[in-house]
């Protein structure tokens, strides 16, 4: 009997705290004023806490919208997901090379504000997921790095660790210079049309710090998903992040959309052209539900290719209680020539 009163309590404190979270974004953003309404930040709550709580950070110039069709999909499977709006982003005004976003130039400022969300997401359930798109693919990861310990998994897309182009990193590191996004006039765009390269070049900088640390400690599981199409991002970098990050925490996953997909670097929804943003949320949640290795996972792809169905190679290496069935789909689309090379040499 002494549980139940002390139920009502915990669960009087969960109502309160969800409230005053939907309070305090709707308050802070009345006072930007708030660019638009798919700029507002998004919280999807159960009614109780969740086993799982996921944390979005989206990315850079634009919006929690982003993330709207992944935090419904996971909110619908039992999640509960915030996706508050970052620092500096958001805001209503005339923005031009004369008058740029006011951005944050200094790391610090994306970090405590990550840090600060961590610890609200810690009161609505028991393990927290972080994740983000491009610049916020780069502050999950460095949430993954600094707080392993509470975070229990990570959704890493696109993350901008550096871009495809020399010059162009170059100039953002040295020049002050305003840059407009060529697909700024995109129906899914509905975040700043540009910014100063100062307010960008302090993700390069958190970049080379996660690349350094992560061979050196073990962070929390990652999946990273990139897109050959993705003209944004230095793949080589995404590589070597992986290479280290699969060593020192071997439950980590990365898939690379091939070209045909043609899924562009704003991968997170189809009216920012991912024609299978679906697909991206399915395999997405096939490694949140799963706990298996990047070696076993590559190992039932292999058993897959040999004949096996799904379901048999799961039993056959004991994974059934590991795995959820929608790998089946990730392993689908995986490049047969990565699986036979990482375990038929060793079969």
């Amino acid at each position: 009997m002494t549980f139940f009163p002390e139920f009502l309590i915990n669960m009087s404190e969960y109502l309160s705290t969800t409230t005053a979270i939907i309070e305090q974004a709707q308050t802070l953003e009345k006072t930007l004023p708030i660019r638009n309404e798919a700029c507002r930040s998004l919280f999807f709550f159960h009614e109780n806490p969740t086993p799982k709580v996921c944390l979005f950070f989206h990315g850079f110039t634009a919006g929690p919208y982003q993330f709207q069709p992944i935090a419904q999909a996971l909110f619908a499977a039992g999640y509960n997901v915030l996706v508050p709006l970052q620092p500096g982003h958001g805001i209503a005004g005339s923005w031009d090379s004369g008058n740029p976003p006011p951005l944050p130039t200094e790391s610090e400022v994306y970090q405590e504000f990550a840090l600060s969300w961590l610890e609200v997401a810690q009161n609505l359930g028991d393990e927290i997921i972080v994740g983000g798109l491009s610049s916020g693919g780069t502050l999950a990861a460095w949430l993954s790095v600094e707080h392993p310990q509470e975070v229990a998994k990570a959704l890493i897309f696109a993350p901008y660790l550096g871009g495809n182009n020399e010059l162009v990193d170059f100039a953002v590191e040295i020049l002050p210079i305003y840059y407009e996004w060529p697909n700024k006039d995109n129906p899914g765009n509905n975040g700043y049309q540009g910014f100063r390269f100062p307010a960008l070049r302090l993700f390069l900088g958190m970049g080379e710090y996660i690349l350094e640390k992560i061979k050196d400690i073990q962070p929390s599981p990652m999946f990273i998903i990139s897109s050959e199409s993705d003209k944004a991002v230095d793949v080589k970098e995404i590589n070597t992040l992986f290479a280290s990050l699969v060593k020192q925490q071997p439950k980590s996953w990365y898939y690379r959309f091939d070209q045909v997909f043609e899924i562009p670097h704003t991968m997170m929804t189809e009216v920012e052209g991912n024609k299978y943003q679906n697909l991206l949320i399915t395999i997405a949640q096939a490694y949140l539900e799963s706990e298996i290795t990047w070696d076993e996972l590559l190992k039932v792809g292999y058993y897959m290719l040999q004949g096996r169905t799904f379901e048999k190679a799961a039993q056959e290496l004991n994974l059934q209680e590991r795995v959820s069935p929608e790998i089946s789909v990730l392993l689908a689309i995986m490049d047969n020539r990565e699986v036979i090379k990482r375990v038929g040499s060793r079969e």
